[in-house]
């Protein structure tokens, strides 16, 4: 890793032109190691990247330091190809989205991810599937090259590492937590952060609250699946984090599947656990992520989904 951090840097202070992107419909991991590798790079290199996004970004994230900074990708006129582009927690090609044609036609591109990814586009890979975050590879670069970490890097690099852990629920090393406590030494202020995200639109909050009541339990209790469905999507901000939360507190409840319907005959799946692996349930899906957080996209009908669900947790 350390030589490809090496070749970073050089490509990095020999470009002229920077665009980055993470996946689309960004997290708070994506959209705060994007913003912090940005403002990195132009403070440290006197750069000024591009910073692209596609879909939909929670209100949750409206307070995010840096968040005007993030343009939407049919919004930036693209004249020539960037000397560099830079894909940051992205998992796969297909999850980039709009900015992906300005990541193809980029001179060279970079990756940094912490994700399972059979299918690298990167010239350069800075991965590493041990990472609890991508935030936490983003701070092995800056101790690396000794870069200057202000508040408000340190400030995004906490966000980045809050969404992505679950507040730490699924950190599975230490790294996260040196970095954490790195960054309190800067000046961040975990409570502070955590209030900040506390901005959901109230009929989100009331529509993953009803999600939740009415969800249905199978196999003995062992797995409860919840829907949003159609005509209610657009209420949801997010994955659905609050519904899911909600009933991985429930006594027996071991995985945890909420259905969105996105629309007509198009379903999302946000897959959680509490012990075991499920990743390999969403890649069975067509999709991927974490051991125990995970996801998916299925073009099918509702009522089709979640009769594959119920099937794949059969033997679980």
């Amino acid at each position: 890793m350390e030589q490809k951090i090496f070749e970073f840097f050089e490509k990095v202070k020999g470009a002229k032109s920077i665009v980055i992107a993470g996946h689309k419909n960004p997290d708070g991991d994506s959209m705060c190691s994007v913003l912090a590798m940005a403002h990195l790079i132009e403070t440290n290199f006197g750069i000024s990247p591009v910073c692209l996004y596609d879909g939909n970004i929670p209100d949750a994230l409206d307070n995010v330091p840096l968040r005007k900074r993030l343009r939407y990708y049919e919004r930036v006129e693209l004249i020539e190809p960037f000397d560099l582009a830079i894909v940051m927690d992205y998992g796969n090609p297909v999850h980039i989205g709009g900015p992906m044609a300005a990541v193809e036609s980029a001179k060279f591109v970079i990756e940094i991810d912490h994700h399972k990814n059979d299918n690298p586009i990167g010239d350069l890979c800075l991965d590493d599937e041990t990472a609890a975050a991508t935030a936490v590879i983003v701070y092995q670069i800056i101790k690396a090259g000794n870069l200057e970490v202000d508040l408000q890097t340190a400030n995004l690099l906490a966000l980045a590492i809050l969404t992505d852990t679950g507040n730490f629920k699924f950190v599975r090393d230490s790294r996260a937590f040196s970095v954490m406590a790195a960054l309190v030494d800067v000046g961040i202020n975990i409570r502070n952060l955590i209030e900040l995200m506390n901005n959901k639109p109230r009929k989100a909050v009331q529509l993953e609250s009803r999600t939740a009541a009415e969800a249905e339990f199978f196999y003995n209790g062992r797995l409860v699946v919840a829907t949003v469905y159609k005509k209610d999507y657009k209420y949801l901000d997010g994955r659905g984090e609050i519904a899911l939360n909600l009933l991985g507190q429930i006594k027996g409840v071991e995985f945890i599947v909420l259905l969105k319907e996105q629309k007509e005959e198009q379903v999302g799946l946000s897959i959680r656990s509490r012990k075991n692996p499920i990743n390999h349930i969403a890649e069975a899906l067509g999709g991927g992520g974490h051991e125990r957080a995970a996801g998916a996209v299925v073009r099918d009908t509702l009522e089709n989904v979640k009769k594959r669900v119920l099937e794949l947790f059969r033997k679980e």
